[in-house]
């Protein structure tokens, strides 16, 4: 395997996600509601602190931890298993590629909500989805 090699490095990215992965998705046990403060070595710039109670804060932490979060952080400090099943359908689009894919591959539930979640926004009008947070759209 040569390190110039795209298809070598993708399956290392890949597997460095892989190796994070709690073993099952009820293992994330983070809060539903509140303030998150993510630590220095998650987040080193901008915002910090994510207020799961508002939609765009609450998906940016998520795609946040699943990019650079470790293990650990993942299971019990950052991330809950309802609410990234809620969150998939958008949320794997936010991401890259290969955390998409590891995620997707350990857990068929998340495909079946992305599936469902596809199926729910082709039922929704563009003016619905704008609807969901009216504050949100202002900041």
């Amino acid at each position: 395997m040569s390190g110039s090699d795209p298809d070598s490095y993708a399956a290392l990215y890949r597997l460095r996600f892989t190796q994070r992965l709690p073993g099952e998705l009820t293992e994330l046990t983070g809060p539903v509601h509140g303030i998150v403060d993510l630590p220095l070595h998650v987040v080193w710039s901008g915002l910090r602190s994510f207020d799961l109670d508002r939609p765009r804060q609450r998906m940016s932490l998520y795609r946040t931890v699943l990019a650079e979060g470790q293990r650990e952080g993942l299971c019990r400090y950052y991330l809950n298993h309802r609410l990234l099943l809620q969150l998939w359908p958008v949320l794997r689009s936010l991401i890259g590629r290969p955390v998409r894919e590891a995620w997707e591959e350990a857990f068929p539930p998340l495909r079946v909500a992305a599936a469902e979640g596809d199926k729910q926004s082709a039922l929704l009008s563009p003016e619905a989805s704008a609807a969901e947070d009216p504050s949100e759209q202002t900041r």
